[in-house]
């Protein structure tokens, strides 16, 4: 019987705060929870903002001001006077065009035209008779100011040794950290429970590293007069978010990697996790993301395709209510009249075990991730357009839940994450497919979810921002409002779906679907069970005594992962880096005809290997 892959941690930050502990899922719906569960999540977001004392009714506005959506803050760049170089044809005039400039910065090859004069031993004159052409500084004013950003005060350099890394890294040794002290059990235990090549890692960025530390640094630095480090090239790789939790968090030796599908790649990582848990290739998988995209650069080229809602068009949308300035906190208005995504950063880490691992563990069960579906768009026009694929996996993601949990299940207790980027096209063509498939599976007045209109579109880690909030709605009962909107735009085909700004209550969840949409024909959907079907899953497969000793060692489980809680809310936690710790070499390995021994790591790695190719020779 394959094995079953359940969610036993998740961790992580973006605009709404820490994730571990449900606080960036609460931030979200904090006006529906009760006020202890909301006083919880205020002291968490002061916490990783750095503010001290009680949470006072001026305390609780500065951070509901400074998290979610909203204005690019200036600790980012001043978007409003975004440094650009600007070409000047001179001209010399009656006379040469003469400066003076220190020896040492005269150019290494002089262009034609150049007079120099010795001034003294370390200065010369430029004179320039002929026309040339010469860059100054500019400053622009970027079209669209909106942006997902983490909240204010949390600097994930603070947290560790960052040595100049960049910020996709440090959120990624964030984001793992916080899902390893949300396992509730030692890392090491596990460790030593399962060989060291049976815990795989999938992680990454669509963009790459993008920041000056990375290869926005090593792409522009030529061009501003700057040396290339030795670092940014190799820090700048899509794949470092895995990478460096490998090296520097977990020590892991096992499979690694980075599956890109754009705006779908946290599903294509989560789906090669899946897959390494059924088949047996992995008893442990680690899937994660990190997106830094908060740079000049990245949101001008989205601005110039159309694809960033500018400022105006914003203020658009509200001039007939008398609106005078963008509304930047409702940016993103998924299903709703629209004018483009937002972009935002975050990273998010969780962590599956296969089914005996996690019930002998006493590991906690949030949830199960029954499969994960990929599809192409087929022949296309536009390459960033949607197309037909995204029908196939959603779909096929439906079915399986029906498989699951029974039709009258996905009817009546469902609801869809969707990709809801807040773009004119995503609106038309995702609600289409939703209500199609709805309307094909008898589903009537299905829930709708777009927790992009919170947080933003944090590409490569979206698809995970989603299934940690659908764990959250799991848990608490509420499923997220689009909040950002007052009604579903004419052209939204919703008559099958509830898309709503008020959020929507249920007793119970059986399952959720969490779709994905990428530029390129990048289509994945997952369908996700929450813990009280994963444990009558579990009970039917392995029978109650098992599950009744589970148990007895979840809640133990359970305490210590709401220890870490309490210390992390008390501002007490830091990020776990391991620079030069435990480094293996040569001399720690020991290797027979049957096995491979790794000093340290407790359990051997069998050489024994299935022959794809049987019959052998």
């Amino acid at each position: 019987m394959a094995r079953i892959p359940v969610v036993t941690s998740f961790g992580g930050i973006n605009a709404a705060g820490r994730s571990s502990g449900h606080h960036g899922y609460r931030r979200m719906v904090i006006d529906a929870l009760d006020e202890a569960a909301a006083q919880e999540t205020w002291r968490s977001l002061a916490a990783i903002m750095n503010i001290q004392g009680d949470i006072t009714a001026e305390i609780r506005r500065y951070i509901e001001a400074h998290t979610l959506v909203r204005k690019l803050e200036p600790q980012y760049f001043d978007a409003s006077n975004a440094i650009w170089n600007r070409k000047l044809a001179l001209r010399p005039g009656d006379h040469a065009i003469c400066f003076d400039l220190p020896r040492r910065d005269l150019p290494d090859q002089l262009p034609e035209g150049w007079g120099i004069d010795p001034l003294d031993e370390k200065t010369v004159r430029v004179s320039i008779e002929k026309p040339c052409e010469m860059y100054v500084q500019d400053g622009r004013d970027l079209a669209a100011k909106a942006a997902g950003q983490l909240p204010t005060g949390f600097e994930p350099q603070a947290l560790y040794a960052a040595r100049s890394h960049p910020r996709g890294l440090q959120m990624a040794l964030y984001a793992a950290s916080d899902a390893v002290g949300h396992l509730g059990l030692d890392w090491q235990v596990i460790a030593d429970r399962v060989p060291a090549d049976t815990i795989s890692l999938y992680a990454g960025s669509a963009l790459s590293q993008v920041d000056t530390h990375g290869n926005g640094g090593a792409l522009s630095s030529r061009y501003q007069g700057k040396r290339i480090t030795s670092k940014q090239v190799t820090l700048g790789l899509a794949e470092m978010p895995a990478d460096f939790v490998n090296a520097y968090v977990l020590g892991n030796l096992g499979a690694s990697g980075h599956n890109m599908g754009a705006c779908a790649t946290a599903l294509y990582n989560l789906r090669l996790g899946v897959d390494d848990i059924r088949s047996g290739r992995a008893r442990v998988a680690i899937v994660g993301g990190s997106e830094a995209p908060l740079v000049p650069d990245v949101m001008d080229g989205l601005i110039t395709m159309g694809a960033l809602g500018s400022d105006q068009a914003l203020l658009a949308l509200d001039r007939e209510q008398g609106a005078t300035e963008p509304d930047y906190r409702r940016a993103c208005r998924p299903f709703a009249d629209n004018i483009g995504f937002t972009i935002a950063e975050g990273a998010q880490y969780l962590v599956l075990m296969d089914d005996e691992l996690a019930l002998e563990l006493g590991a906690d069960i949030h949830a199960v991730v029954a499969d994960v579906y990929v599809n192409a768009d087929g022949h296309k026009k536009s390459i960033s357009s949607p197309g037909v694929g995204n029908y196939i996996t959603f779909a096929k993601a439906v079915s399986l839940g029906c498989q699951i949990v029974g039709e009258e299940a996905v009817r009546h207790r469902s609801f869809v994450q969707a990709h809801g980027t807040g773009t004119p096209q995503n609106r038309v063509t995702e609600s289409q497919i939703l209500n199609r498939t709805a309307e094909a599976f008898g589903i009537r007045d299905w829930p709708v979810a777009a927790v992009k209109c919170f947080l933003g579109h944090t590409m490569a880690v979206s698809g995970l921002d989603q299934l940690v909030n659908t764990i959250g709605a799991f848990r608490y009962g509420i499923i997220p409002g689009v909040t950002t909107i007052d009604r579903v735009a004419d052209d939204v085909y919703a008559s099958h779906l509830r898309i709503t700004p008020e959020h929507q209550e249920r007793d119970q969840l059986d399952v959720a679907f969490l779709n994905a949409k990428g530029f390129g024909g990048n289509n994945a959907t997952a369908t996700v069970l929450p813990a009280h079907i994963s444990e009558k899953l579990l009970e039917k497969k392995h029978g109650v005594q098992t599950m009744a000793k589970w148990r007895d060692k979840a809640e133990q489980t359970r305490d210590r992962a709401l220890a870490y809680d309490h210390e992390a809310t008390a501002g007490k936690i830091e990020t776990i880096y391991r620079f030069d710790h435990d480094v293996r070499v040569d001399e720690h390995i020991r290797i027979s005809r049957d096995e491979l021994r790794v000093e340290g790591y407790k359990q051997p790695i069998s050489l024994a290997t299935e022959n794809p190719l049987d019959p052998a020779l």
